[in-house]
């Protein structure tokens, strides 16, 4: 999936591999086809995207321009686009309610340092630790989320505001329903029945340009016959030398400091130690959100390209670019699955088709800025839908639903009803928890020990009843000794050799370690010689570390159960005086 993850992680990986080898006219031609289409796809999602968080649009498009240069240009993917993301929203959406932008960015800031220090740390592996039910539920809830808070623009509803609760955000927008605007209605409409039929009549021109091509045209003519349209220029404005304007302000981003920008009351953030401390769990969350999703993403277009990446270069490449982008006023960026892939499909060869990209939101900005005012919010409102629908991957999860294991598909319903109903920070803490717990109990099920009759084992068979045979297979650990371990000492009392197999015991941890140990002290009690046969050397290190090793006359370790019986037979024939030496026993 990755590269070797023992290297040194570094910067600039991705871009290094790639002009390894030279670069030539062709593969420069697919990196400019790949980075105009993913650009043009990005810029409307950018925006969008931004409005969603809570935040003026040209910040969705400062993210994409300053964030997707440095993690392409840093970072240990060649096919990554990096930007904002909708996975981000129902996360920065209460940040910006509490904080302002001012928060907003500083938690970006930080969210890099964390997010720099795992690649250093080498954690590039991280997302083989999250299970896939984990990760289908709160995506799959992350969708839900964002299409409930679209419905307010794509209908033109009136009066709804912002709810911390999802039950009670609904309640408003079913309060609101007597408001629907027919113009924004139609727009919205129109604009996802286009997305939703576009790529069956063609993929070479991307979708959502088209759909917002026919909605701006349509909300044109509405505005024209006095039907009420709410627009990019009607919603949002800057001011430039004490003249306000509609829209995005036609710049490129410009440097500032982010704790200068104003928090939710309106004034700029006061930056103390307990400012950082109510930011910190936000910029944590926002950093493990951020590696899943960027190292997701890279997995996929190495499955596309026949490609690897260096996920720990990719991590650092993620940090610079979130610890830099807030000073251009961008927000939270990662890899987007989505535009990843369009890129891919495109002809893109190297982390230059994401440089193109980001060039190409930058001309958008400066060139186009004033036709932007007249993008309608029903438009983008619809274009959200779509990515909602996509990322909830709903027709894929009621198939997980029906076909998957019933615990598995109890903790994607979990998540997925956490991530609606709460928060995606509660949704993973506990799904994380309970796949773990399944995990546990899924592992005790493998791990067990018995007692068998030690005529069943051909190499002991024959031997007096005096002998004893004792099972145990599977991983020994905290929860699953006592269930393997708890009859060894409870053999017959004529038992004087105990014969314990355990070939099929790849580890111990310490409660084992305990456990085994007390159920030695009971067999030594009675004076029952044990023999350990299959032992390998790590559980053979730590059980002689615990005390349970070779001992003279009370256990050996053997290599297998036919050299044990040699033993035990030259002990059965043999006055009590005469011992086998431990040194020929212990193997």
């Amino acid at each position: 999936m990755a590269s070797n993850n023992q290297r040194s992680p570094v910067f600039f990986a991705a871009l290094r591999d790639s002009f390894r080898h030279g670069y030539n006219r062709k593969m420069l031609r697919g990196d400019l086809v790949a980075g105009l289409t993913v650009g043009i796809i990005a810029i409307p999602l950018a925006m969008a995207l931004a409005i969603a968080v809570g935040v003026a649009p040209q910040h969705g498009l400062y993210t994409g321009i300053v964030g997707g240069l440095i993690i392409a240009l840093a970072g240990g993917s060649r096919f990554n686009i990096s930007g904002p993301t909708a996975a981000f929203v129902v996360i920065l959406l209460p940040i910006t309610q509490q904080y302002g932008i001012g928060g907003l960015l500083l938690v970006t800031g930080m969210s890099g340092v964390i997010l720099l220090a795992l690649g250093f740390a080498r954690m590039g592996n991280l997302i083989q630790f999250v299970p896939y039910p984990v990760v289908l539920g709160f995506t799959a809830g992350i969708g839900i989320v964002i299409a409930t808070l679209q419905i307010k623009d794509f209908l033109g509803l009136q009066g709804v505001g912002q709810h911390d609760s999802y039950l009670d955000q609904l309640q408003a927008l079913a309060s609101a329903l007597p408001t629907v605007q027919a113009g924004d209605a139609l727009v919205g409409g129109v604009t996802l029945g286009v997305l939703v039929a576009w790529p069956y009549v063609t993929r070479r021109v991307p979708g959502h340009l088209i759909a917002l091509l026919i909605g701006s045209v349509l909300a044109a003519l509405a505005l024209h016959l006095d039907m009420q349209v709410s627009t990019l220029g009607s919603r949002f404005s800057y001011e430039l030398d004490g003249v306000t304007y509609g829209g995005i302000p036609p710049f490129a981003p410009q440097w500032l400091l982010p704790w200068t920008l104003p928090g939710a009351d309106g004034l700029p953030l006061q930056i103390d130690f307990n400012l950082f401390r109510e930011l910190l769990p936000f910029a944590l969350t926002v950093a493990m959100l951020g590696a899943i999703e960027s190292l997701l993403c890279a997995v996929v277009a190495d499955g596309m390209a026949n490609t690897r990446h260096d996920p720990n270069a990719e991590l650092m490449g993620q940090g610079l670019g979130n610890l830099v982008v807030p000073f251009f006023g961008g927000i939270p960026a990662t890899a987007a699955i989505a535009r990843t892939a369009a890129s891919v499909r495109s002809g893109a060869r190297t982390p230059i088709a994401a440089v193109v990209h980001a060039i190409v939101i930058v001309l958008a900005v400066v060139l186009l800025a004033d036709l932007f005012s007249y993008l309608p919010m029903a438009s983008l409102a619809a274009m959200l839908l779509m990515v909602a629908w996509n990322m909830s991957e709903l027709p894929h999860v009621v198939r997980m639903l029906r076909i998957g294991p019933r615990q598995d598909t109890w903790v994607l319903i979990t998540c997925l009803v956490l991530t609606v109903l709460f928060d995606m920070v509660l949704a993973v803490g506990v799904g994380l928890l309970l796949a773990s717990a399944l995990f546990i109990k899924r592992m005790v099920d493998l791990s067990q020990g018995s007692a068998v009759p030690h005529q069943s084992h051909k190499a002991l068979s024959g031997l007096p009843d005096s002998v004893g045979l004792y099972r145990i297979g599977g991983p020994l650990f905290f929860a699953a000794a006592d269930k393997a371990l708890s009859a060894m000492a409870r053999h017959g009392e004529n038992v004087r050799y105990m014969v314990i197999d355990m070939q099929a015991v790849p580890s111990m941890d310490m409660s084992a370690q305990v456990m085994f140990t007390k159920a030695l002290e009971e067999l030594e009690r009675r004076e029952i010689e044990v023999y350990f046969v299959g032992v390998n050397a790590r559980v053979r290190q730590k059980l002689s570390r615990a005390g349970t090793g070779s001992a003279a006359g009370k256990r050996l370790f053997v290599a297998s159960a036919e050299r044990a019986a040699t033993l035990i037979r030259q002990k059965l024939g043999e006055p009590a005086a005469q011992k086998v030496p431990v040194k020929d026993a212990d193997t």
